[in-house]
């Protein structure tokens, strides 16, 4: 039996919003938990609703409060729940503050079915979808600058594939709270918020990379 990907939507283009959700019905394996026109609307219906979806697909701007602040609210509220950003405009610099504030994946709403159904699938199962054109800007991280060990490395690979800190342990021969020091050293050495930055971080330094 398939995985069901529960889903929500933030978008307060109407038209947008139920072309997107028409796609999405037409998968066996994708069930809308919700909409909403903008971030205040959907923070309330979390905070109120049975099922938290496992993915947002989240316009970057928006009324009352835009995709970038709602992220940035949701990335330590809800750090389990994988954002997709959604956007018309390509501005790098929209995508970049996405993917800071915790966002795993970026479409713009030029995007086919086809487009979004595979990014959508691949954030579920992966956790995270980068293009690498989008990857090769983020010279702002200072990315080339960080030095990490080889066991930090091994770590944060297992990180990016989505095992806990107990699985890393015991694949690693490494106490939980071992594990858990390697993963804030990471998020300090790497100034990242979360598991969005410390993605980036390892594609950028070919520790794991979008082929994986």
């Amino acid at each position: 039996m398939q995985q069901i990907i529960k889903i929500a939507i933030a978008d307060d283009e109407v038209l947008i919003r139920q072309g997107i959700i028409n796609i999405l019905c037409q998968e066996e394996n994708i069930e809308l938990v919700f909409e909403a026109a903008n971030g205040n609307e959907l923070i309330a219906k979390l905070n109120t609703c049975l099922q938290v979806p496992d993915i947002i697909l989240m316009d970057i701007n928006m009324p009352d409060l835009n995709g970038i602040d709602t992220t940035t609210i949701l990335s330590k509220q809800y750090p389990e729940i994988k954002i997709i950003a959604l956007s018309s405009y390509n501005s790098l610099s929209f995508i970049k503050k996405m993917l800071s504030v915790g966002a795993v994946c970026y479409i713009p709403k030029s995007f086919s079915p086809t487009d979004l159904i595979f990014r959508v699938k691949e954030v579920n199962e992966r956790g995270f979808y980068y293009e690498k054109n989008i990857l090769d800007n983020f010279d702002s991280f200072g990315l080339n600058t960080i030095e990490i060990s080889e066991r930090e490395k091994e770590v944060l690979e297992l990180i990016c594939k989505q095992y806990s800190s107990a699985e890393i342990g015991e694949m690693l021969s490494l106490s939980t709270r071992t594990v858990d020091g390697h993963r804030n050293n990471l998020l300090l050495k790497t100034n990242s918020k979360n598991m969005a930055g410390l993605v980036i971080f390892a594609i950028q330094n070919k520790i794991i990379n979008l082929e994986d």
